[in-house]
């Protein structure tokens, strides 16, 4: 008599083997829904790519303080190391998915489903998002991996060794018996090595499609470069001034008047940097207080009055003596000239709105004081920087600088709308996050070299950095060693006040270990303060000090 079948439970029973193959079957499975969804990604929209999408709603909704902490620790590395963390999640539970099945098939692929659903979800819910397509590449990935995921496990429930008709029921011979269970087992080693060619094959053929993805990339992306290389910047009509002799220090070690766009720091949200075809792109400008809304293009832009200007940029997620501040040569068009022709009047001349509201192609929102934009100083819709168009991870085809405030209310990336408005009225993206909605950019100083925990030989060593204060101007630096006096710095020659000056001091070293110790006094004769404070909520102030060991002497 044959033993009655459970259509309900696997048909064999699940040995360890089996439980670690399931394990596997459920890791193949999300590898290939991702790399599927990636390659669905490029030919759709980069950013809807499922560990994309839901990693900005991460970010989106992580504390400000943890945010901070990833920047503090990871550096620019933060957001490769967000993905990483997302793909372990997935991996762990891609692992609990496949011994779920293992025992509920139908079950473990519906929940390899679901994750499809979410990530469509995010992909479709994101700022940036403007087409029901962007759901795509997580559906069909999930349809993949499901199906994948159950063909897989069916490949491990096949016949019970040793019970039912197959194996006998008991009451034959020993032969008998054996004969059965030798059979069963031959079974279950066949099944698990269809098991494997099927995972293996699957797997190279996913990671193929996706090498193929990323070698072709997608026809924005193409189209993005493209309007890229074909920019030809404008002479400006306004040059920067000739960077007077004596600005640009050669000491070893310290940083570079002008900092190459390679270099130059990146600070966002976006964990795909956006690629807009600048023959698309638009910014629209509008809101209260604006007579007439005005829509232009980067050629409209590039035909107006064009300044240059070298400006330094600053975070406010710098810590002190950290290395999120830069100075480049901009090349772009005044912003205020752009609003007064809106009919924008400051609040200072009775204009209703005291808030810019910048909005990126990302959906990243930026608030800028009316009154700081429009009193005068170099504040500019930038498209060139250091004699090149702008390159994509630092705002292509065109971003906002704003001398003296930090970035985080200011130089709006990818900018595609400016919106007038008050603070009482909106709030930008960092504001609910506990940010400051106005941030001065505050004096600094740093100690390029020595570097901490240097070892430099006794004698003349020479102390140098930089120091900052935008828009107020460095008047003075000061150096102290251990708890002795403070000694003046010599300054390199100021090129604008909205630019950082390198200073040097040359310290005569003696052997032993030692705490070197800088501070700056600002254009308006306030020096910086001693205590350290944290970035939230607009910025951190301290001395910056470094701890060296010189070597040397008897």
């Amino acid at each position: 008599m044959n033993a009655t079948r459970d259509t309900h439970r696997p048909v064999r029973e699940a040995t360890r083997t089996d439980r670690l193959l399931a394990a596997l079957g459920g890791l193949v499975a999300a590898y290939v829904s991702l790399a599927v969804a990636d390659l669905v990604a490029s030919r759709v929209r980069p950013e809807a790519s499922p560990v994309v999408a839901v990693g900005g709603a991460f970010v989106d909704r992580t504390p400000a303080g943890l945010k901070d902490w990833a920047i503090r620790t990871f550096g620019e590395n933060d957001k490769a190391v967000l993905q990483l963390g997302i793909l372990l999640v997935l991996a762990l539970l891609a692992v609990g998915i496949g011994l779920l099945a293992l025992r509920r098939r139908a079950l473990g692929s519906a929940a390899v489903g679901a994750f499809g659903v979410l990530g469509a979800i995010a992909a479709v819910t994101r700022p940036d998002s403007d087409s029901a397509l962007d759901a795509v590449p997580s559906l069909v990935g999930a349809a993949l991996g499901a199906l994948l995921l159950y063909v897989l496990v069916g490949r491990l429930l096949a016949t019970r060794p040793g019970t039912g008709s197959e194996a006998g029921t008991g009451a034959g011979t020993g032969s008998e018996a054996e004969t059965g269970t030798g059979a069963g087992t031959a079974t279950a080693r066949a099944d698990r090595r269809s098991f494997l060619v099927v995972a293996a094959s699957t797997g190279l053929a996913a990671t193929g499609a996706a090498a193929l993805g990323r070698a072709v990339g997608s026809p924005a992306e193409e189209n993005a470069a493209a309007s890229r290389a074909a920019v030809r910047l404008p002479r400006p009509a306004s040059p920067a001034p000739p960077v007077p002799a004596g600005a640009r220090l050669t000491v070893p070690g310290i940083s570079p008047f002008v900092t190459p766009n390679r270099d130059f720091y990146r600070v966002d949200t976006a964990l795909v940097v956006p690629k807009v075809d600048a023959n698309r792109w638009r910014l629209r400008l509008h809101g209260t207080g604006v007579r007439e809304e005005l829509t232009l293009t980067l050629r409209d832009l590039m035909a107006r009055r064009t300044v240059e200007r070298d400006i330094t940029l600053a975070c406010v997620s710098n810590e002190v003596g950290g290395p999120y501040v830069g100075n480049a040569r901009w090349l772009g068009v005044p912003l205020a000239d752009l609003l007064r022709e809106a009919g924008v009047r400051p609040p200072s001349e009775g204009g209703p709105a005291d808030q810019l509201v910048a909005r990126s192609v990302d959906g990243m929102t930026i608030g800028t004081p009316v009154e700081d934009v429009m009193d005068g100083r170099d504040a500019l819709l930038a498209f060139g920087m250091n004699g090149e168009p702008l390159p994509f991870e630092h705002g292509f085809p065109v971003r906002m600088v704003v001398p003296g405030l930090f970035g985080y209310v200011s130089a709006c990336k990818w900018i595609e709308s400016i919106e007038l408005t008050t603070f009482d009225a909106y709030d930008a993206y960092w504001v609910p996050r506990g940010w400051a909605a106005e941030a001065p950019v505050k004096t600094q100083s740093r100690i390029d070299t020595p570097r901490p925990f240097g070892r430099p030989a006794a004698g003349t060593v020479m102390v140098a950095g930089v120091a900052w204060a935008q828009h107020r101007g460095i008047r003075r630096v000061e150096v102290r060693i251990d708890d002795g006096p403070w000694r003046e710095a010599r300054l390199a020659a100021e090129d604008t006040r909205d630019t950082w000056r390198q200073w040097t001091y040359p310290w005569e070293a003696t052997p032993g270990r030692h705490t070197l110790t800088v501070r700056a006094t600002d254009g308006t004769g306030a020096t910086q303060p001693e205590r350290r404070t944290a970035t939230m909520p607009d910025g951190a102030q301290g001395w910056h000090s470094v701890v060296v060991t010189v070597e040397g002497g008897e």
